[in-house]
């Protein structure tokens, strides 16, 4: 197996590992406009990064980091509606960051790689960088399981047991923004939900307790991955939308399999 193909498959395994308990988080609290806010504005992150010349990813797990936070807070004064303050973030930040890269002169860039991944193109250092970030996600997700699920489960009963809620759904809003940040160069800055929600969409029709679900969309991931990178290696298509198709197809499928009673 060539080098590359065997770090990007190391790449996009250990991602969907991380990608179905957190995803499912996702599809719990219906929470996918909250990723696509996030993803949009890891293209601002970019633009940053370039012209203030400092590492791109480190620029856009910032980036992310610093828009979960600013969100948290606008939630919580509760000025506007969640779904119209998201609305608002993201496009104004995916805009800002193309106005960005517009005015930055004497550079030029593969936006499509940003946009679109370039799983292939991922070397030993963003292999590293990725495994840390991941493993940093799933120890501390592993750690809030159970909190997480009593908040997703009845917020209001979790807040009287003592459970600091606020505090609780920051660090889920953390984590996923870590993991987009990490998983950008994967599958790229339109396509990064993607697999936040459909593999944990596809486990939840046949899973009958929240580890089921998990463990069940963590397999679909990596059932996507790896046939993604098989249509991309025979077929010649690219990697971070065929990871999505094959994916998609897995939801498909899952549909179409009746439920057990």
């Amino acid at each position: 197996m060539p080098d590359f193909l065997l770090y990007a498959l190391l790449a996009g395994l250990s991602l969907a590992l991380v990608a179905g308990p957190l995803g499912s988080f996702v599809v719990w609290r219906r929470m996918a406009y909250f990723g696509d806010t996030l993803s949009h504005s890891a293209l601002l992150g970019i633009a940053l990064g370039i012209l203030l010349d400092i590492n791109l990813t480190v620029a856009v797990t910032a980036g992310c980091i610093l828009l979960a936070v600013l969100l948290v807070a606008l939630q919580h004064r509760q000025w506007l509606a969640s779904d119209t303050l998201l609305g608002i973030l993201a496009h104004s930040t995916l805009s800002l960051g193309l106005v960005v890269l517009a005015l930055t002169d004497g550079i030029r860039i593969d936006l499509m790689a940003y946009l679109f991944g370039d799983l292939l193109a991922i070397g030993v250092a963003d292999l590293y960088w990725m495994l840390g970030g991941l493993g940093i996600v799933m120890t501390l997700l592993g750690l809030l399981w159970r909190r997480l699920l009593s908040v997703t489960v009845h917020e209001e009963l979790a807040r009287v047991e003592g459970l600091p809620v606020t505090a609780i759904r920051l660090a889920l809003m953390l984590l996923i923004a870590i993991v987009i940040a990490v998983a950008m160069k994967i599958v790229g800055v339109l396509l990064i939900t993607s697999l936040l929600i459909i593999p944990p969409a596809a486990a939840q029709r046949h899973a009958r307790t929240p580890e089921q679900m998990a463990i069940g969309a963590s397999l679909l991931g990596c059932l996507a991955v790896l046939g993604g990178l098989y249509m991309s290696w025979n077929l010649d298509t690219p990697a971070g939308p065929s990871i999505v198709v094959c994916a998609a197809g897995f939801f498909m499928l899952a549909m179409s399999i009746p439920r057990r009673a």
